[in-house]
């Protein structure tokens, strides 16, 4: 399998078309349409977003390509498929399919009650909280508020005021905002709730069991909650709203399941084309697990928090559902924002295709920018 990664070196605007200049020694991709259809989208997307730096790559049918445009830092050099990134809540999708690697081999159900794993999180105030199950938290229903209610921590540890004992506070007085399963409410809370009791139920800290079932086994090694001094070199700055440059921060112990990992590009895609290997017998009853749609919007409510990069039609685990429409097929996909960085993830495993986009910078108009242009891009790639 071969990469491209190329940077944006000169560009020119003539009636509309974008010009571009590139390393002619990058070498090219055995899918020369993937390559076109990746570098012109990215192309575009870094001129009309202006963010100080932007990757992005896709895989189809086991090619990948990968560009980077702009500073990985500020004053440093372009970002590539080995440039580190924080890439927020689509660590969700990784803790879902730990969920589903710990189903398929016995260790819990996708039914199972969180109280039965963790009885400290399993009674509260509301008696429904005793009904939250290990679907509901991955499906964000289970009636959970976004965030944890705390005190704000530190400017250069600002997670560690997420705790084990505020979450059962929180359960031990307050009221659930619907009853478990009836609603969809995007939910750091829930996520992280769902890393202790897969962790309780597992015996084993969450971050072994991610790289026992996950990264490990596909040779993720970037991927991780806490950064070597050599991959430290290679982060990607991440700046706030202003455009000013943001910390890294610790991801502390208990924001593991909603949003604390780093990964790369190349790392991204490599997990990517395990998601659509999906005829596969290998793992094959924990992709099946991880891309079934067990909610559909119909009859939910609320709905809130889940259309951002895409309309909501059905959740699978963490993964947001888009059903088929006009030329784009079904996809699934997740976004996550983390420190000055903006990052979407997107993939159609019937047409074995998939896409990332990452920036560094806080702009919510250029965030909803990239998942629709990295969606029609897919549709472009697979079409119906």
């Amino acid at each position: 399998m071969k990469r491209r990664l190329v940077s944006l070196r000169a560009l020119c605007g003539l009636a509309g078309i974008v010009c571009l200049s590139v390393a002619a020694a990058a070498p090219a991709s055995a899918d020369p349409l993937l390559d076109e259809t990746v570098e012109f989208t990215g192309s575009v997307l870094f001129l009309q977003t202006k963010v100080p730096g932007l990757l992005i790559g896709a895989v189809r049918n086991g090619d990948t390509a990968i560009y980077g445009f702009g500073e990985s830092s500020d004053g440093g050099k372009e970002p590539d498929g080995d440039t580190v990134l924080r890439i927020g809540s689509i660590t969700k999708a990784f803790t879902g399919q730990v969920l589903a690697a710990l189903t398929a081999d016995g260790t819990v159900s996708l039914t199972q009650r969180l109280g039965e794993l963790a009885p400290d999180l399993g009674t509260g105030k509301d008696p429904n909280v005793s009904a939250i199950r290990l679907i509901d938290l991955a499906t964000h229903s289970a009636g959970l508020p976004r965030e944890l209610p705390r005190e704000p921590g530190p400017a250069d540890d600002p997670l560690n005021t997420i705790t084990r004992d505020g979450f059962v506070s929180w359960l031990n007085t307050e009221p659930l905002l619907y009853a478990p399963g009836t609603g969809v409410l995007y939910s750091n809370f829930a996520f992280d709730l769902l890393a202790i009791g897969l962790s309780d139920a597992a015996k084993t800290p969450y971050p072994e069991l991610l790289k026992k079932h996950v990264t490990g086994p596909l040779g993720m090694s970037d991927t991780t909650f806490e950064l070597d001094e050599e991959q430290k070199t290679r982060f990607m700055q991440g700046h706030n709203f202003d455009g000013k440059p943001l910390p890294d921060i610790p991801t502390g112990d208990m924001a593991v399941g909603s949003g604390g990992l780093y990964s790369t590009p190349k790392d991204l895609l490599r997990w990517m084309q395990w998601h659509l290997d999906r005829l596969a017998e290998k793992d094959a009853e924990t992709r099946l697990l991880d891309h079934a749609a067990y909610l559909v919007r119909d009859n939910l409510n609320p709905v809130q928090g889940m259309d951002e990069s895409g309309h909501m039609d059905a959740m699978s685990l963490a993964w947001v559902v888009m059903m088929p429409e006009g030329n784009r097929p079904l996809i699934l996909q997740k976004a996550g924002g983390l420190q000055g960085t903006f990052a979407y993830i997107a993939f159609a495993p019937t047409r074995g295709v998939a896409a990332f986009v990452a920036i560094n910078k806080f702009d919510f108009g250029a965030a909803m920018t990239m998942a629709e242009v990295v969606n029609e891009m897919i549709a472009t790639l697979a079409p119906r």
